[in-house]
């Protein structure tokens, strides 16, 4: 008898994001777990609310997972398309991801509801180097270290303005083995000792 292999069917969720980038050319980041994907490296965001527009969940979901409230979602860095397991639903998710600059900072305020609710784990600022390292934990997207670097060699060749950024859609994503994608990410040098670095 011949069986066939049955693929989880996916439910469409659209999402938004902010890479936040310091004027040093650092990335805030979180580190969050997934029953699917496993621990992953991912800017501020979450699920668009019905009703808003991309930018206005981005600018949300910054608020909620950060506690700032004095930035807003500037120009559009990237979209992208992922599968994970989203509270035990399956799901193929699109993202818009947005840029805006700010002083380097921590998460203000209490934002342990929100950090529990999503799986977060932690949060670092990252240098460029550091997102260079192949060594290591997974990025939402993947490709984030050389679109960061596209922006920074933009910026340090114009004004300074995040205006000179053109978007890229990154199209679908597959998932590589848990823990890992079909591009390397980052290492996780968080240390306990680390100013950056907050486990909560």
């Amino acid at each position: 008898m011949r069986i066939l292999k049955r693929h989880r069917r996916r439910t469409p969720r659209q999402a938004a994001r902010t890479v936040v980038l310091g004027q040093d050319g650092s990335v805030f980041l979180l580190r969050s777990d997934n029953i699917e994907v496993g621990v992953h490296w991912t800017s501020p965001g979450g699920g668009i609310e019905p009703g808003e527009t991309p930018r206005e969940g981005a600018h949300r979901e910054l608020r909620e997972e950060t506690g700032w409230t004095d930035l807003e979602p500037g120009p559009l860095l990237c979209t992208w398309e992922h599968d994970f397991t989203w509270h035990g639903i399956p799901v193929r998710q699109h993202e818009h991801i947005f840029l805006t600059l700010a002083p380097r900072r921590g998460p203000v305020g209490d934002v342990t509801a929100a950090h529990v609710a999503d799986g977060i784990l932690g949060w670092r600022w990252w240098t460029p180097e550091e997102l260079a390292d192949e060594r290591a934990d997974a990025l939402w997207p993947p490709q984030l270290p050389s679109l960061l670097a596209k922006v920074r060699e933009a910026w340090s060749s114009g004004d300074g303005s995040l205006a000179v950024v053109e978007p890229v859609d990154l199209g679908y994503v597959p998932n590589g083995p848990k823990g890992q994608w079909s591009s390397p990410g980052p290492a996780s040098p968080d240390s306990p000792d680390s100013p950056d670095a907050l486990n909560t």
